[in-house]
């Protein structure tokens, strides 16, 4: 639970350092340069953290799909990037992507409990 905390805190602070990316306007709008920095040294200190309790490949595939989603969502609802049906299939496939990568790899842990508890 407590690596989720910390997965949930890096999604954050990625999508906060992006967005300060965009309003740095290529590092030339000094407090947005700054919060880029520590949005993205905080991500990278979470994704970490959250990396002691889970799998390297389900926490970065979380990360990185969320992560990605939740930007085009902001960027489309803030700055106005274009939308449509293939816009929105995509975000629904990355979305699919990782409940399907989450289910596989719970199904792989009952597994593995379930022949720790055979022994």
């Amino acid at each position: 639970m407590r690596g989720y905390l910390a997965l949930s805190i890096a999604i954050i602070s990625e999508i906060f350092g992006t967005t300060m990316l965009k309003l740095s306007s290529g590092f030339s709008n000094v407090l947005p340069s700054i919060g880029v920095v520590i949005g993205m040294g905080l991500a990278f200190y979470s994704l970490s953290i959250s990396l002691r309790t889970i799998p390297l490949s389900l926490a970065y595939a979380i990360w990185s799909g969320v992560g990605t989603a939740l930007t085009a969502l902001i960027g489309i609802l803030v700055w106005h990037d274009p939308f449509n049906l293939l816009t929105g299939l995509s975000l629904l496939i990355i979305i699919g992507g990782l409940v399907l990568l989450n289910s596989s790899d719970s199904a792989q842990q009952q597994t593995v409990n379930e022949g720790q508890a055979a022994e």
